[in-house]
């Protein structure tokens, strides 16, 4: 036996195989070797792949003598190709497509020579001929260029993605395994324990590829889930109704509204506050209804709409309602009162820190002025918190006033007017306050004070005779003032029996109704005037009719007992 091996058996050649005789497959003729009898010579054969001549030792079996070895063929008699361990694909290469008829497909004397006849099995001697000297490897000339010249290496596969590397592909790498499967299980190279090795990484890839699997899923679940919560919070928050409480709410709590706050920055403070869960629902319940500034006392998680309709009540403000008319002596009442102070107290901070009360600059600082806030404290209802200061309760009623002054421009009407000052337009709607019984009688009222005030009227030459003056500088409030006489023997600025023209400052703080008639006093030649009852007033243009109205006042009065 040769170090190549044997084949299968001592099967002698057929005489139809194509390498047998002279047929070959193109009809070429063999070349005769030198047949010597029955004997046999050995013969070297020919090294694999390997160029020039090189010696082989001799090797003979005693029954199968050795057949010439070019590298392709196995050293039995069947004819068959052996396993080359250098092949890179690990497969056998394919039939001599010429049929061994002496001539190899690159042009060099084949190693083997075909013989016409077949010797009988185990009997096959070969004389010697022309192989007996060292002959060249084949294909010496195109060992360069033989494709099984040298191994070509393997193609290691493309570098995996890091998210890939664990079998996150799913499905592809699932594919992927299985044709690794598929390769492995042909490989002729490859013994048991290697394809159970095989078997088992590839069951680890597929746990691996579920598990990655499981992981996506997962993650694409999580994806849609904050898709959908982040696109209701966006709709409810676009689209749907604003965030509310329900219910009346719970508690008690003061909160303080800014003066000139609109409805949203009221929401946003009670927002903060508690009161509210947001400010757009507050915005919604309020709708177009008036919410003035002020201290409220509300109760914490209200409904919005709860809180509107009792930030609407009075009560909820800690309500210091100043009504119209009324002197700047009993506003002071009313907050020591509703501070529970000591009688006197805002009276004195009043004229203490009048300077630091927010009052305009086109304010009568007159030493004649009996007390500089008088007309300033406008009418209206505060939110005044169990804790405020007198002075800032002041200041806001101050503010007010201001606004509303600027707001009707009581400068610029006061020119119109042609009056001195705004202070004396102030003055004018102070009196039409106090002298007009009714507000619907309110712009006669002011055309009978501007009457009066002219020089040339001879009805009162200048003088504007009211009891509200000097009930006033009395601090007094009564209709029976005296007579004419005594009166005008009482020297008083504020006398108007006695003294012509306008007061020095208003006698007290009149409302809307009141200075809108004194900015626009209806048109007529009254100097005088008598209210019989709510729904009829009296006016006169001369004396003599006044007494007539006078008349049938006394006589309503009358009846009234």
């Amino acid at each position: 036996m040769t170090e190549y091996g044997r084949g299968y058996g001592s099967e002698p050649w057929h005489p139809e195989d194509p390498l047998y005789g002279d047929q070959g497959s193109y009809g070429g003729q063999a070349q005769q070797p030198q047949w010597g009898g029955q004997q046999s010579a050995p013969h070297q054969s020919a090294p694999q792949q390997y160029p020039g001549p090189q010696q082989h030792p001799q090797q003979q079996h005693p029954q199968h003598p050795q057949q010439p070895y070019d590298g392709g063929w196995d050293g039995s008699q069947t004819g068959q190709f052996s396993y080359d361990p250098y092949d890179p694909y690990g497969q056998q290469p394919p039939a001599d497509p010429y049929g061994g008829a002496g001539q190899s497909p690159y042009g060099h004397q084949d190693a083997y020579q075909q013989h016409p006849q077949q010797a009988p099995p185990h009997q096959q001697h070969y004389a010697p001929h022309q192989y007996d000297q060292p002959a060249a490897a084949p294909y010496e000339d195109a060992a360069a260029d033989d494709w099984r010249a040298e191994p070509e290496p393997r193609r290691e596969p493309e570098p995996e993605h890091p998210f890939f590397a664990d079998g996150a592909d799913g499905a592809y790498r699932d594919d992927r395994d299985e044709r690794d499967d598929f390769d492995d299980d042909d490989d002729p190279r490859e013994g048991r324990s290697g394809r159970e090795r095989r078997g088992n990484k590839n069951k680890k890839k597929k746990r691996r590829s579920g598990t990655a699997c499981l992981v996506v899923t997962l993650v694409f679940a999580g994806a849609v889930g904050a898709v959908g919560y982040f696109g209701y919070d966006f709709f409810m928050s676009h689209f749907g109704p604003a965030p509310d409480y329900e219910g009346e709410g719970s508690g008690e709590l003061q909160v303080e509204i800014p003066d000139g706050s609109p409805i949203s920055e009221m929401g946003e403070i009670l927002t903060k506050n508690g009161v509210v869960k947001s400010a757009a629902a507050f915005s919604d319940a309020a709708g177009s209804k008036t919410l003035q500034p002020g201290t409220y006392t509300l109760r914490k998680q209200m409904s919005a709409a709860s809180a509107v309709e009792l930030m609407l009540d009075p009560k909820s403000r800690n309500g210091l309602t100043i009504r119209e008319g009324l002197r700047a002596g009993e506003v002071y009442k009313l907050i020591d009162k509703k501070l529970k102070l000591k009688a006197g107290t805002t009276k004195g901070v009043a004229k203490s820190e009048v300077k630091n009360l927010g009052l305009p600059s086109w304010a009568n600082d007159s030493a004649k002025i009996k007390d500089p806030l008088e007309g300033f404290l406008y009418p209206s209802t505060y939110s005044v918190g169990q804790n405020a200061k007198p002075s800032a309760v002041l200041k806001q009623m101050v503010a007010r006033a201001n606004q509303v002054y600027e707001k009707v421009d009581l400068a610029g009407s006061a020119r119109k007017l042609q009056l001195d000052s705004p202070m004396q337009l102030l003055t004018v709607a102070s009196l039409t306050q106090a002298e007009g019984k009714y507000k619907h009688d309110f712009v006669k009222v002011a055309r009978v004070v501007y009457n009066r005030l002219k020089p040339n009227n001879t009805e009162t030459y200048g003088l504007l005779d009211f009891d509200s003056t000097v009930n006033y500088a009395r601090s007094q409030s009564t209709l029976d003032t005296g007579s004419v006489d005594n009166l005008r023997n009482f020297n008083d600025p504020y006398n108007t029996y006695k003294f012509k023209g306008l007061p020095p400052g208003p006698i007290g703080n009149p409302g809307e109704v009141a200075l809108k008639s004194a900015i626009s006093p209806a048109k007529g030649n009254w100097y005088y005037f008598v209210s019989i009852n709510p729904e009829k007033t009296l006016f006169a243009e001369t004396n003599e009719e006044h007494e007539r109205n006078r008349r049938i006042y006394e006589k309503e009065r009358e009846k009234a007992k």
